[in-house]
């Protein structure tokens, strides 16, 4: 039963760091562009247009 008394204002002291936590994270702007991120994989790249000269080919920049 002594436990408990341990437990309990442990987990309370637990919960209330995480909601300090995500308080800091929201107003800190963490939060604030949540759709980019994950879209910005989806998007394309500038492709290059520069044609590659043979030596480019080469996987290794300097093969012995």
């Amino acid at each position: 039963m002594s436990v408990i008394f341990l437990l309990i204002p442990l987990s309370i002291l637990f919960a209330v760091a995480f909601l300090v936590a995500f308080i800091w994270s929201v107003r800190s702007g963490q939060y604030e562009d949540t759709t980019t991120p994950s879209m910005r994989v989806l998007l394309d790249e500038k492709v290059s247009t520069k044609p590659r000269s043979s030596s480019d080919t080469s996987p290794h920049p300097n093969p012995k």
